[in-house]
C-alpha cells in the first residue's frame, strides 16, 4: 500500500510539473494560446474570433494547442501534433489549435461551436489576429476550421472547406483521424504562409 501511495504521489507532482512549472521554465504555455482580451465598448469582452451566438455555453477547460476531449488520438500521436504546432507557433506566431469532442450541443453549427471556443479560450494575438481552431465531433461526423478576422484573409471560407473536404474527410472516411489533421494542417500551414 504505501508503495502504491508513494508511485502515486510521485505521478502527481510529476504531471503537475509537466502543466505548471516546465511550461513557465522553457516560455511555452502547455494551456491554449492566450491573447489578452480587448473590451469592447459596452465593457463586454472580445476576441479576434466574430459570432453572433448568445449561448451561455461552459466550455471544457484547455489542455494545451491539442485538447483531445475524445481520445481520438494515442498519446505519440498527440505529442507529435503538439510539437508541430507548437514549432509553428514559435517560428511563425500563428496560433493553430486542436479540439475533439463528443458534442457540440447546445450548438448546431460547428462552425460557431469553434469560434466562440475560441473566443473562451483566447485563441491568436490581438495584435496579429492570428488564430485558428480546427474542431473535431466524430459522433456527428463534423469537422470545422474557425478563423480569426485576420486569418481568414488569408484563409478563407473556400481554402478551409477545400482543406476539409479535399485533405481531411478522405482520411476520416477511413478512420485516420490523425493522418487527417495532419496533412490539413500541413495544408493549413502551406496556405498561411
Amino acid at each position: 500500500m504505501k508503495k502504491v501511495l508513494k508511485i502515486l504521489g510521485i505521478t502527481v507532482v510529476v504531471i503537475y510539473f509537466i502543466g505548471n512549472v516546465l511550461p513557465n521554465l522553457i516560455g511555452v504555455p502547455l494551456a491554449a494560446y492566450h491573447s489578452y482580451k480587448m473590451w469592447n465598448e459596452s465593457g463586454i469582452p472580445a476576441s479576434e474570433f466574430t459570432s453572433e451566438s448568445n449561448f451561455n455555453t461552459k466550455f471544457p477547460k484547455s489542455t494545451g494547442i491539442i485538447n483531445d476531449f475524445s481520445r481520438v488520438f494515442t498519446a505519440s500521436q498527440r505529442n507529435e501534433l503538439s510539437k508541430i504546432l507548437h514549432d509553428y507557433n514559435v517560428e511563425t506566431t500563428k496560433q493553430i489549435v486542436v479540439v475533439t469532442v463528443d458534442s457540440i450541443s447546445p450548438y448546431e453549427d460547428i462552425q460557431k461551436f469553434g469560434t466562440d471556443l475560441a473566443n473562451e479560450w483566447g485563441v491568436g494575438s490581438k495584435e496579429k489576429n492570428n488564430g485558428l481552431v480546427i474542431v473535431l465531433c466524430n459522433p456527428i461526423r463534423e469537422i470545422g476550421i474557425s478563423t480569426g478576422t485576420g486569418t481568414e484573409q488569408i484563409l478563407t471560407d473556400e481554402i478551409c472547406k477545400r482543406v476539409i473536404d479535399h485533405t481531411m474527410v478522405p482520411e476520416f472516411k477511413n478512420e485516420n483521424y490523425y493522418d487527417g489533421i495532419k496533412k490539413g494542417i500541413a495544408e493549413l500551414m502551406i496556405e498561411w504562409e
